[in-house]
Protein backbone atom coordinates (compact mmCIF):
# COMPACT_ATOMS: atom_id res chain seq x y z
CA UNK A 1 0.00 0.00 0.00
CA UNK A 2 1.17 3.21 -0.64
CA UNK A 3 1.30 6.37 1.05
CA UNK A 4 -0.30 9.68 -1.15
CA UNK A 5 1.34 13.39 0.26
CA UNK A 6 -0.13 16.24 -0.41
CA UNK A 7 2.04 19.38 -0.02
CA UNK A 8 1.08 21.34 2.77
CA UNK A 9 -0.37 24.89 2.66
CA UNK A 10 -0.35 27.52 5.51
CA UNK A 11 -3.12 29.16 3.36
CA UNK A 12 -5.42 26.89 3.81
CA UNK A 13 -5.88 26.66 7.72
CA UNK A 14 -5.85 30.23 8.40
CA UNK A 15 -9.85 30.86 8.74
CA UNK A 16 -10.31 33.27 11.65
CA UNK A 17 -8.74 36.49 12.76
CA UNK A 18 -7.13 34.50 16.11
CA UNK A 19 -5.58 31.71 13.02
CA UNK A 20 -3.81 34.82 10.90
CA UNK A 21 -2.21 36.25 14.68
CA UNK A 22 -1.03 33.04 15.98
CA UNK A 23 0.65 32.15 12.26
CA UNK A 24 2.43 35.76 12.06
CA UNK A 25 3.46 35.82 15.44
CA UNK A 26 4.98 32.64 14.69
CA UNK A 27 6.76 33.56 11.51
CA UNK A 28 7.77 36.58 13.00
CA UNK A 29 9.52 34.97 16.24
CA UNK A 30 10.99 32.13 13.34
CA UNK A 31 12.36 34.47 10.84
CA UNK A 32 14.74 36.25 13.23
CA UNK A 33 16.04 39.14 10.69
CA UNK A 34 15.08 37.92 7.31
CA UNK A 35 12.13 40.22 5.98
CA UNK A 36 11.64 37.95 2.58
CA UNK A 37 9.85 35.09 5.60
CA UNK A 38 8.05 37.63 6.62
CA UNK A 39 7.20 38.63 3.17
CA UNK A 40 6.25 35.57 2.62
CA UNK A 41 4.14 34.70 5.56
CA UNK A 42 2.24 37.93 4.39
CA UNK A 43 1.50 36.40 0.92
CA UNK A 44 0.40 33.15 2.71
CA UNK A 45 -2.39 35.10 4.66
CA UNK A 46 -3.05 37.00 1.51
CA UNK A 47 -3.31 34.10 -0.28
CA UNK A 48 -6.30 32.90 2.51
CA UNK A 49 -8.03 36.19 2.30
CA UNK A 50 -7.69 36.57 -1.38
CA UNK A 51 -5.24 38.04 -3.56
CA UNK A 52 -7.89 39.82 -5.85
CA UNK A 53 -9.70 41.40 -3.36
CA UNK A 54 -6.25 42.36 -1.96
CA UNK A 55 -5.60 43.87 -5.31
CA UNK A 56 -8.38 45.79 -4.91
CA UNK A 57 -7.95 47.45 -1.62
CA UNK A 58 -3.86 48.45 -1.86
CA UNK A 59 -4.01 49.38 -6.03
CA UNK A 60 -1.50 47.70 -6.69
CA UNK A 61 -1.22 44.44 -9.92
CA UNK A 62 -2.19 40.72 -8.45
CA UNK A 63 1.23 40.06 -10.26
CA UNK A 64 3.76 42.55 -8.41
CA UNK A 65 1.67 41.17 -5.20
CA UNK A 66 2.55 37.44 -5.71
CA UNK A 67 6.06 38.82 -6.47
CA UNK A 68 6.87 41.03 -3.73
CA UNK A 69 5.04 38.30 -1.17
CA UNK A 70 6.86 35.26 -2.69
CA UNK A 71 9.61 35.64 -0.07
CA UNK A 72 11.76 36.29 -3.80
CA UNK A 73 10.99 39.32 -4.21
CA UNK A 74 11.71 43.04 -1.88
CA UNK A 75 8.62 44.70 -1.12
CA UNK A 76 8.82 48.08 0.10
CA UNK A 77 8.33 49.36 3.50
CA UNK A 78 5.77 51.05 1.39
CA UNK A 79 3.83 47.77 -0.23
CA UNK A 80 4.15 45.81 3.42
CA UNK A 81 2.36 49.04 4.90
CA UNK A 82 -0.38 48.81 2.69
CA UNK A 83 -0.73 44.89 2.36
CA UNK A 84 -0.96 44.84 6.65
CA UNK A 85 -3.70 47.15 6.29
CA UNK A 86 -5.54 45.90 3.78
CA UNK A 87 -5.76 42.25 5.15
CA UNK A 88 -6.31 44.24 8.68
CA UNK A 89 -3.14 44.13 10.69
CA UNK A 90 -1.76 46.19 13.00
CA UNK A 91 2.09 46.27 13.48
CA UNK A 92 3.15 47.02 16.75
CA UNK A 93 6.85 47.39 18.70
CA UNK A 94 7.95 46.75 21.88
CA UNK A 95 11.66 46.61 23.42
CA UNK A 96 12.94 43.20 22.77
CA UNK A 97 13.57 41.14 26.58
CA UNK A 98 17.17 41.84 28.20
CA UNK A 99 18.46 44.11 25.32
CA UNK A 100 21.66 45.60 26.24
Amino acid sequence: MSTKLHKWDSAKHLQTDEDVTLYLEACIEEAGNDAAFIAKALGVIAKAKGMTQLSKDTGLGRESLYKALSGEGNPSFSTILKVSHALGLQMHFQPTPNHA
